[in-house]
């Protein structure tokens, strides 16, 4: 497979969401990528480890909901975008995070792509599309309000 640099558009579960965050960007930024300090502030998230630099090509490991993750990073554009991606339990994932300058703060913008590799999860699309709906609304929601409050 070659180094993803979107979310596949194409894949049977998708999900784009948005949300205004009163704060500067360069906040939002740096919550979003100090991978290790996740667990502090995003709930769902029991355990995060990143042990080499931020950069293309790095990989970061994760817990959440009971899966334990390892996310590669594709792409990162410092302060604006970063896209990320892997398998787990017969699903890729990839995600992608844009960081655009508002009035007020920062539009923060994610999407994420999961494609199946297994009939268990593939048999039920619509299950897993309210997951990751409710996965990342709950993401976004906790990440506006870790930096708002800062």
């Amino acid at each position: 497979m070659s180094t993803p640099v979107d979310v596949d558009r194409t894949a049977p579960v998708l999900t784009e969401l948005a949300i205004d965050i009163d704060a500067p960007r360069e906040v939002v930024w740096k919550l979003h990528t100090e991978i290790t300090a996740w667990p502090k502030w995003q709930h769902d998230i029991s355990d995060a480890r990143l042990d080499e630099p931020l950069a293309r090509g790095a990989s970061f490991h994760w817990a959440i909901h009971g899966m334990d993750i390892t996310s590669t990073v594709y792409a990162i554009d410092e302060g604006s975008r970063i896209l990320w991606g892997g398998d787990v339990n017969g699903i890729t994932g990839i995600h992608e995070w844009t960081f655009t300058d508002t009035p007020s703060g920062v539009r923060l913008t994610t999407a994420e792509s999961q494609s199946f590799a297994g009939d268990p999860v593939a048999a039920d699309v619509t299950k897993m599309q309210a997951l990751l709906d409710q996965a990342l609304q709950s993401w976004l929601q906790q990440l506006k309000a870790a930096a708002e409050t800062r």
